[in-house]
Order: structure tokens, then C-alpha cells, then sequence
């Protein structure tokens, strides 16, 4: 659970001290709101000024924090509002590597909010930003968000569940709204209020936090919970030395609450434990088998190799998957890219493997007995984008058949896509323990991970997941089979 507050009702402190707020009561990130607005974060020479910005992120990044979301007042129906400042707020999202924008809908004028939502759909895909819609207004019924969800079918449109409005507007329970939404919820807000309607401070109200745990947990939810606290909701109780620290000290009871308890199961002996029964069909992708090895097993060997110097636990294996991940992302892998592996039982085979499931790309396994005609075939058929590659198996060259397939390796920038006439889709080459001309090395690829922050990665992740779910529940609905890798 990662936990953060809005800047909503702050506005008097300044960043320096919201960022020691944040910091000093254990926050995780810090949730901006209406920055389109604040001159004193956006104005030349300010944090948030388009020169700075990606200093200050660095900064956040290095003391553990991050920017989850920027949230804002922005009300798409109204018939006066215009959309340039939530396009200006995608465009910024995406330079600063944020993964969501919020806005609202209060009134019902659902043509209307439709009519702009497609608008700002191609905004958010080129910034590689998520539109949030808040569950507040029109949208506190959460089973007519869905239907909006469930009608664009987009990766770059979701939902941020407001837990207070289908709770107290619509009498919804936590378990309804994630039945309704379900991988949509991307982010959350929290506030607490008494019978009366009047705010209170977080634990002290009759807002079900426990239920919501619980039902977070039953989809997997990894991302932030943010606090909305405005100082004028109780008199004199407007120091944030006050609000931020019981926040996160309320939320700590919760940290290991997943909705479900997770159970181990013993092997034949004793001797051991397993995570799940077996011959049991998991309902998981790869990257959450692996996130759940790392949360049980940490330090557990995952790869200890005789031969070879590479010995991993389960926490260090993801760690190395996860910088490959954000390697191929620099390299222009995205979902559905086909990345091919050539090479024997080394450990780069098991790293691509693992990186290239987490984003949603394809592996393409290239027996290791080919040679040249059917290597071609293979490439040249699957569209591959990325080949990683060991230089020989018994008395297959690789080397040689990758520059004969694609001479114009010879003298190519490895910093620059390639562009080889008989593979026409192949950009990149990775190399296993041996160098050649126009390819990166493993290390050199490895190297580029610092290019792409984690989050992009994850985001990707969250995307296969929801993928996931959308295929079981449409797919099994209507009858017919579905499941996701």
C-alpha cells in the first residue's frame, strides 16, 4: 500500500514545505491538484517550471517518492469548460513521467462528457497518460461509470474511486463499487465523515476503511491511497504536522491486508512450503506469480548457477527483470512487440523472458539448432522487433547468420533503430557475452534502464492485468473461453 495526499486545500504551503510534510509523516507521493493554477509551482524559475520539473521528480524519486497523480477541479460537463487546460495537464503529466490526470463530471450531461472524453483520448495516448474520471457527481452510481469504461475499451481511460461519494451519494459498498469497476480503479481518495455529513479526521468518521482494504485487495490494487483533507473542515485542526502523520499512522494497520489471507501449503515432508496447491490453475499473469514469490520468498534463491557467475534471490531475479523491462520500453518495446531469444540455458534467457511478459510484449523462442533459412523464416515471420541473442550453439553460428541476414549491422549507431531490408521490423540486437559491430551487449541494454522510471513499467503491468480480467469477464460472460499469459 502506498499512501499520499492532495494538495487540495494547501495551497498556502509551499513546495519545500509540502515536501517536508510528505517526508516527515512517511507519505509516499504527493498528489497535485489544479496545477494548472498554482503560479508559485509553475512560474519560470519554480519546481514545476518545464525546465525544472524533471529535476524536481529526481529529487522526489530519490528520497522514495513520486508525483501518483495530477488531480483537478475540472468539470467536463459543463457547457463552459473548455479542455485546454486538462490537455495541458496531460501533456505535463507525460513530461514528468506521472501516470494519471483526474477530472470530474457532476453535472448529467453524459453526451456532453462523452463528446470530450473522446476528444482527450488521442492527448492521453501521445503522453502516455491515463484519463481518471472521479467517482463523484454523476459518476458516484459506479455501475454507469462502468458502462462508460466498458463502451471506449481504452488503456488510456479509468477510473479514481472517491471512496466518499458512491459510499455516502449513492449507499454504496466497497465490494459493489469493485464488482462495478474492478481493474478500472487506478487511483484512490479517502476522506472520512461523520452521520451528520461533516468531515472528520481519518478513523473517526463511519466510512468502512476496512471494507475498501478488503476490497482493494481482491483485485491486487498496488497503487496510492491519497488523502483529501481541507484545513477549513475542522476549526483549528489545520496543522498538517498533525493530519498527514495520523493518516499514515491509521493506515498502517491495514499494510498487510490484502482483502483475502494468504495461505502456504506444506510439502509431503514438512520439510517446506508451497505458495499455491498443487496442480492448481492460477488466475495470475507471470509478473504477479513473480511479485508474489518476492512478497513470501525474498531472499530465497530463485537462480544459482554452477557454471555461470549469476546466483539470485527471488527479490534480486525481479529487480534484474524489472531494469530489462524498462530497457526494452527505452528500446521501443510496447505491447504486442515481438521480442525474439536466441541462445541456450544462460541467465539473459530467463530475464527476457520474465521482462517481456511484464510489458505485454510477445517472446519469440528461436530453436537453438537453426540455422540460417530457418532463422530467417522465423525473424522474418514473427515481425520481430527485439532479438537477444549468445554468439553459437554446437555448429550453429549465430554471429554469422545474424550478419548475413542483416548486413547493415556493419557500421550501424546500436544508439539508433536498425533497418535491415530482409527483416524489416527488427530495431534492436542484443548481445550474450560476446560484442559485435551494430549491437548492443546485455550490460550496454541493461545500462539504458536509468532512461525509463519504474512506473512506466508497472503501469504496462497494470494494464496486462486489467487486460487480463476484461478477456475473463467478457470472454466467460458470453460463453466462450478466455485466459491471459
Amino acid at each position: 500500500m502506498k499512501l499520499s495526499f492532495s494538495t487540495r486545500g494547501w495551497q498556502r504551503l509551499s513546495w519545500d514545505e509540502l515536501l517536508a510534510s510528505a517526508e516527515e509523516s512517511g507519505m509516499n507521493g504527493i498528489e497535485l491538484y489544479d496545477l494548472f493554477k498554482r503560479e508559485d509551482l509553475i512560474d519560470r524559475g519554480c519546481p514545476f517550471d518545464r525546465y525544472r520539473a524533471a529535476t524536481t521528480v529526481r529529487q522526489l524519486r530519490e528520497k522514495g517518492m513520486a508525483i501518483p497523480c495530477l488531480d483537478s477541479s475540472i468539470d467536463l460537463s459543463l457547457p463552459e469548460t473548455g479542455l485546454k487546460d486538462v490537455k495541458w495537464l496531460l501533456e505535463t503529466a507525460g513530461s514528468i513521467r506521472t501516470p494519471y490526470v483526474s477530472v470530474v463530471a457532476l453535472e448529467d450531461r453524459e453526451d456532453l462528457v462523452r463528446e470530450r472524453v473522446k476528444e482527450l483520448l488521442p492527448c492521453a495516448e501521445k503522453a502516455e497518460v491515463t484519463l481518471l474520471i472521479k467517482t463523484t457527481g454523476i459518476y458516484s452510481d459506479t455501475g454507469r461509470l462502468r458502462a462508460l469504461m466498458d463502451d471506449f475499451a481504452s488503456d488510456s481511460l479509468a477510473a479514481l474511486w472517491d471512496i466518499h461519494h458512491p459510499c455516502h451519494d449513492c449507499g454504496e459498498d466497497a465490494d459493489t463499487t469493485i464488482k462495478n469497476l474492478g481493474a478500472y480503479v487506478r487511483h484512490v481518495h479517502i476522506r472520512d465523515s461523520d452521520e451528520a455529513g461533516g468531515y472528520t479526521i481519518i478513523g473517526e468518521g463511519n466510512l468502512p476503511v476496512d471494507e475498501m482494504i478488503r476490497a482493494l485487495g481482491s483485485i491486487d490494487y498496488d497503487g496510492y491511497i491519497s488523502l483529501v483533507w481541507k484545513p477549513e473542515w475542522i476549526e483549528d485542526l489545520d496543522d498538517p504536522d498533525i493530519i498527514f502523520p495520523h493518516f499514515v499512522n491509521y493506515m498502517g494497520r491495514f499494510e498487510n491486508t490484502r482483502g483475502k489471507k494468504k495461505r502456504l501449503y506444506p510439502n509431503h515432508d514438512g520439510t517446506g512450503e508451497y505458495v499455491w496447491k498443487k496442480d492448481e490453475l492460477l488466475d495470475l499473469t507471470f509478473s504477479q506469480v513473480l511479485d508474489r514469490m518476492v512478497e513470501e520468498f525474498p531472499d530465497q534463491y530463485a537462480f544459482k548457477y554452477t557454471t555461470l557467475d549469476y546466483t539470485r534471490t527471488y527479490e534480486e531475479f525481479r529487480e534484474d527483470v524489472d531494469r530489462f523491462a524498462r530497457a526494452l520500453v527505452y528500446l521501443g518495446v510496447r505491447p504486442g512487440s515481438k521480442v525474439a531469444v536466441w541462445a541456450t540455458n544462460v541467465p539473459a534467457w530467463y530475464i527476457t523472458f520474465w521482462a517481456t511478459v511484464k510489458l505485454g510484449a510477445v517472446l519469440v523462442t528461436v530453436n537453438t539448432a537453426y540455422k540460417s533459412h530457418e532463422a530467417e523464416y522465423l525473424l522474418r515471420q514473427s515481425d520481430t522487433h527485439t532479438l537477444v541473442m549468445i554468439e553459437s550453439c554446437l555448429d550453429s553460428d549465430y554471429r554469422a547468420i545474424i550478419n548475413e541476414l542483416c548486413p547493415e549491422l556493419k557500421g550501424h549507431d546500436k544508439d539508433k533503430p536498425l533497418h535491415c531490408r530482409k527483416l524489416p521490423f527488427l530495431r534492436n540486437v542484443i548481445t550474450v557475452d560476446f560484442r559485435q559491430e551494430g549491437s548492443l551487449t546485455f550490460e550496454e541494454a541493461m545500462a539504458r534502464s536509468d532512461m525509463v522510471p519504474q512506473e512506466t513499467v508497472n503501469a504496462m503491468a497494470r494494464r496486462r492485468v486489467q487486460h487480463a480480467v476484461h478477456l475473463r469477464y467478457h470472454g466467460l460472460s458470453q460463453g466462450r473461453h478466455a485466459h491471459a499469459l
